[in-house]
């Protein structure tokens, strides 16, 4: 077994390879992750093929997202995962680290040093595009604000992760408040559409932004990952969408406390 750091290629198997096990990430995301922490994505392989996948990103000297953690089926139970588990962990030193895990490896997890902070729950349906004349894409120049606003919203610093997931691509658009206080990111996956992150300071607004942002991509299904316990999971109850897949957000070190406007999360991948 060999393990070391995957290129971007890599990075867009192990995108596809979280596409089979239902994840649904955005068709684009693997450069906007990649960009994130270059460094930050790890493969084993054995026998000269790809054989299990990781992701631990760095986003700031205190804070990394693990995700990505794949291995292939036909070679689970044998101690590769857990090897390369260990690599990765190794790559975010001492800062506190988040991930978004399935129920069934949320024990595996404890013994690593990871608590239970909440959950992600996953709500999907229909919704109608509506335009809003107090919102529009962002440009270069709202960069700075919004870049506050996440902050803010999520306790955490991933300067390099939003400056790629905010610029236009044509399967991921944004959309924000000319004032900097929301915004909603919109990308094309497999099957639909995702938003994320949502920031907004309530969940009218939060609607507002989707389907503002639903203008620039049409389709359907809608998903959303949503905090638990979050009134706009409440309000997406109500239009139709339904809860379909649910994760145990988890932190090795302290949970980031964030001011309450986060809505949606961005990625089950990178938080």
């Amino acid at each position: 077994m060999d393990i070391r750091r995957a290129t971007l290629a890599e990075v867009r198997k192990m995108a596809a390879w979280a596409n089979a096990e239902g994840w649904t990430p955005g068709l684009g995301d693997a450069a906007a992750f990649h960009a994130a922490d270059p460094e930050g994505f790890f493969v084993a392989e054995v026998g000269g093929e790809m054989a299990a996948c990781l992701s631990v990103v760095n986003h700031s000297p205190a804070f990394a997202f693990l995700g990505l953690y794949i291995c292939r089926p036909d070679l689970r139970g044998r101690g590769i995962g857990y090897a390369l588990w260990q690599a990765g962990l190794g790559h975010a030193g001492d800062r506190v680290v988040g991930l978004d895990g399935v129920a069934a490896q949320e024990a595996n997890y404890a013994k690593s040093g990871f608590l239970r902070s909440g959950a992600t729950v996953r709500h999907e349906g229909p919704l109608a595009a509506r335009p809003d004349p107090d919102i529009r894409p962002v440009a270069p120049d709202d960069l700075p604000d919004l870049l506050a606003l996440d902050r803010a919203a999520t306790g955490v610093e991933r300067r390099a992760f939003l400056r790629a997931w905010l610029t236009p691509t044509a399967t991921r658009q944004a959309v924000c408040l000319p004032d900097g206080t929301g915004l909603a990111v919109i990308r094309r996956c497999g099957r639909g559409v995702k938003l994320g992150p949502v920031l907004a300071a309530d969940a009218e607004t939060a609607l507002r932004l989707i389907r503002a942002a639903l203008c620039r991509m049409p389709e359907a299904p809608v998903i959303v990952d949503v905090p638990e316990g979050g009134a706009l999971g409440d309000r997406l109850a109500g239009l139709g969408f339904v809860p379909n897949f649910a994760t145990a957000r988890m932190y090795r070190g302290p949970s980031p406390r964030g001011d309450g406007r986060q809505q949606a999360i961005a990625t089950m991948e990178l938080g």
